[in-house]
């Protein structure tokens, strides 16, 4: 029966099978439809959401995160402890689209680039730059000392999100799905941002509040 090689990833579904073959890491072989039966298909996959296609690529390359913040206008999204991988490839998703220099990610206690990232992704994290750390304040702390501007996004947060200049270097941190961002640090953030909410829904999911960040960030930028 075939299965994934030692020191390799998977990834599946059409979108994201595609964008690894457009991608950075190598892709070394490709089951199908065609080829295997729907079973052997969702037990290499891991997943019954693999469209038909499945495949075998060398593991993931994650980023310097000392590189990000490199370009004087860096736009960086951090997120502390996002341990969903449905909404870490959501957000890395938006990212991409927005034109983003990168996701930074913990190395601990938070999703990793996993198959199920990338799928929900539809294979973006092939293309954007995605670090990790090993401590997110100490990163953050970092990037402030780069000239970068940090904020943070709280549903308690005293600033409307469109009452923020995110022109520069800036790094748009979002917390975890529960428990928001943790105290150190949300006290690095140069400020709190807020999206009003209008309906009964008390807060956005972690990867709606990304999109809406990143394509203000977009708007005011001038790249739409």
């Amino acid at each position: 029966m075939p299965r994934a090689g030692d020191g390799s990833d998977i990834v599946y579904g059409r979108r994201p099978v595609r964008e690894a073959k457009r991608g950075r890491r190598r892709v070394r072989r490709v089951w199908t439809a065609d080829e295997l039966a729907e079973g052997e298909l969702t037990r290499l996959a891991g997943s019954p959401d693999h469209q038909g296609v499945v495949a075998e690529v060398d593991p993931y390359p994650y980023a310097d995160p000392g590189a990000l913040l490199e370009r004087e206008d860096a736009l960086v999204v951090a997120l502390d402890q996002i341990q969903d991988p449905h909404n870490l490839g959501a957000v890395c998703r938006s990212a991409e689209a927005a034109g983003a220099a990168g996701v930074v990610i913990p190395q601990r206690r938070a999703a990793a680039v996993t198959p199920a990232a990338a799928k929900a992704s539809a294979g973006a994290v092939e293309h954007l730059a995605v670090a990790r750390v090993r401590n997110l304040a100490d990163w953050i702390a970092g990037a402030k000392e780069g000239g970068a501007w940090i904020y943070g996004a709280a549903g308690s947060g005293p600033t409307p999100y469109t009452q923020v200049d995110f022109g520069g270097r800036v790094v748009l941190v979002l917390g975890s799905e529960g428990k928001g961002l943790r105290p150190r640090v949300a006290d690095s953030c140069d400020a709190l941002v807020s999206v009003p909410m209008r309906g009964s829904v008390a807060s956005l999911n972690v990867s709606s509040a990304a999109a809406v960040l990143l394509f203000e960030a977009v708007r005011q930028r001038g790249r739409i």
